[in-house]
């Protein structure tokens, strides 16, 4: 009897201890080459059954839902809320869909108003200069594909060195782990991509 109450405390135990991974702070932001190794579960596949199906995997742990959304914004305008970790696209009858992202870490966030100033569908990345200086070992050059850390689709917004994108990391979707940019699924991505034309207005509040 005694040996069973032994292993139930050990199971619980382990239960608490996998229970606490996911909240342990990691930063793989900049590593594109994470999703491949992390042994998470997380590898790309053909799972999922939304428009992203056949990208990469495109479960969301945050799924996308249909809202009341209150304010004087445009049909087709994006509201990006990073305290929250959501992004809104605003529709026409006084609600919004509503997407749970990715945001950047501590000390990358930023607010301001932006526009859609390119749409792309499997992008290439190519590390900014920064983010080079901080991670030497990165490639120079990453083709478009289900390992590419922008996934299935990228809107650049304005001139800068932001997009909103997919990501081959859906669990850090809800956390803040980014270089500055806004991750989501493949599937969400795929979504809001098809919904979305170019010169849409963005607000990223902070």
């Amino acid at each position: 009897m005694r040996l069973t109450k032994l292993a139930v405390a050990a199971f619980i135990a382990g239960l608490s201890l996998a229970a606490a991974a996911p909240a342990m702070a990691y930063d793989n932001s900049d590593n594109p080459f994470f999703a491949l190794f992390s042994g998470n579960g997380f590898r790309p596949s053909n799972f999922g059954n939304g428009p992203g199906r056949g990208l990469g995997y495109s479960g969301s742990p945050i799924p996308r839902q249909t809202v009341a959304f209150n304010g004087k914004y445009r049909p087709g305008t994006i509201v990006i809320r990073t305290g929250e970790r959501r992004l809104y696209l605003v529709q026409n009858n006084g609600t919004a869909l509503k997407y749970g992202i990715g945001v950047g870490r501590d000390g990358f966030r930023w607010n301001g108003v932006k526009s859609i100033s390119r749409k792309a569908e499997w992008p290439g990345w190519t590390p900014p200069a920064q983010m080079l200086k901080r991670r030497p070992d990165l490639p120079r050059y990453m083709p478009g594909g289900i390992d590419n850390p922008l996934g299935a689709r990228a809107m650049y917004l304005g001139s800068s060195l932001y997009r909103i994108h997919g990501s081959n990391e859906p669990e850090t979707i809800g956390q803040a782990v980014s270089s500055g940019c806004f991750r989501m699924t493949n599937d969400d991505v795929v979504d809001l991509y098809n919904r979305v034309n170019v010169g849409a207005t963005v607000y990223i509040m902070n």
